[in-house]
């Protein structure tokens, strides 16, 4: 018989920590709750689930001081903070995703999907590498050929959000979402900047272009 998935819903809105319970029940997830940061740790000292949701209003304890605790685990920020700057801080510090209340239930119900296979499949190493290029996530460096590069946090979420879905297209609503650190004119255009600039330092190195635009849709990582 398959294992069930276990996820951790650490939110202590009683009402929406139900309905996650409810909802990811009716999925076949088994699920165990936390109302504050500090019965979260209690629970992680027992037993690691497969995937996080966190809220960071949380008494005591807050979700950004959880977050570093977690490390290993997918952890999906559920939570009502919905700037731009705070979302790429959390990624940045190691939230696999983020997700702004109110949410879209079949919405989250893929990202968690997404998170749990990109787990299984070794998605959540330490360390990133697409050919030439190498990523260390714990020491938030970035090689190529050996050699460091030098980028922005921004450049640096935006290749390490490449780099985790290798074969798949980004497209430019969710890097502008997850990613780009201006506010709140946070337009299409700082993103192509952002994105040039990036490629450029990239292909210093070795010659090559690592990353595409695919037109009117978003980038993805370049195959050979």
């Amino acid at each position: 018989m398959k294992q069930k998935k276990q996820i951790l819903v650490i939110d202590d809105d009683i009402r929406i920590g139900d309905m996650l319970e409810e909802m990811l029940t009716q999925e076949g997830y088994g699920v165990s709750r936390a109302y504050s940061g500090t019965e979260a740790l209690l629970v992680l000292s027992v037993k690691k689930p497969d995937l996080v949701l966190l809220d960071l209003m949380l008494p005591g304890l807050g979700g950004e001081e959880v977050l570093p605790e977690l490390a290993g685990i997918p952890v999906i920020v559920v939570s009502a903070k919905a700037g731009v700057e705070e979302k790429v801080s959390l990624l940045l510090g190691g939230a696999a995703d983020y997700v702004t209340k109110p949410f879209d239930r079949k919405e989250l119900l893929a990202r968690i999907a997404v998170q749990l296979r990109t787990a299984l499949a070794g998605g959540h190493s330490p360390v990133l590498e697409y050919e030439e290029i190498r990523i260390d996530l714990s020491a938030r460096l970035v090689q190529v050929s050996g050699q460091p590069v030098r980028l922005t946090r921004t450049e640096y979420a935006i290749l390490k959000l490449l780099m985790q879905n290798p074969s798949q297209v980004v497209t430019k609503s969710v890097l502008l979402d997850r990613i780009c650190e201006d506010t709140p004119d946070c337009m299409e255009n700082s993103l192509k900047v952002h994105i040039s600039n990036l490629r450029r330092k990239l292909k210093e190195v070795t010659g090559k272009d690592y990353i595409e635009a695919v037109w009117g849709i978003g980038f993805k990582m370049r195959e050979s």
